[in-house]
């Protein structure tokens, strides 16, 4: 179990020690979609969803949700973001809505878990607030893209 950096010799869960680290500008890229039915599509879309602006408030609720990622998840650092960035794209064709989010530090460990979690909780707003009109909706294909700075540099899928 000594290869995993969040357990000690003896298998024990551990926060990893990052003091000795260089702070480094960290960014991180995630990205998941939701797909859902015509009539609600058009209803995000529109802005006639009767619970209100669907996007800024799924765009608020990524960016809440990302400076919350340590308390959501256990051996997480707190870290004190820069900058979280929510973005959509609406996929017509496929009735389908693609949430990107940015997560951005100056700091001693990576932003990774800060983007996952700020797109995921963007999507299961999303769903949060179509559910009456489309319980059938489904969030996949939520995965890192990029992310840069640190020891390790970029990586990119």
């Amino acid at each position: 179990m000594s290869s995993f950096t969040h357990f000690d010799k003896d298998g024990n869960a551990i926060m990893v020690d990052v003091s000795h680290k260089d702070e480094t500008h960290r960014e991180a890229i995630a990205v998941g979609s939701i797909k859902m039915s015509e009539e609600c599509f058009n209803k995000v879309r529109e802005g006639s969803m009767k619970k209100g602006d669907v996007l800024g408030i799924a765009r608020v609720a990524g960016i809440m949700g990302a400076k919350k990622t340590s308390e959501l998840i256990p051996l997480c650092h707190i870290l004190n973001l820069s900058k979280v960035e929510i973005d959509f794209s609406m996929i017509e064709s496929e009735f389908k809505i693609i949430a990107k989010c940015t997560a951005k530090t100056v700091g001693k460990t990576g932003v990774e878990m800060e983007a996952l979690t700020g797109v995921n909780i963007c999507l299961l707003t999303i769903y949060d607030m179509c559910k009456a009109v489309d319980k059938s909706m489904e969030i996949s294909d939520v995965k890192m893209m990029k992310k840069t700075g640190g020891k390790s540099g970029v990586w990119e899928r």
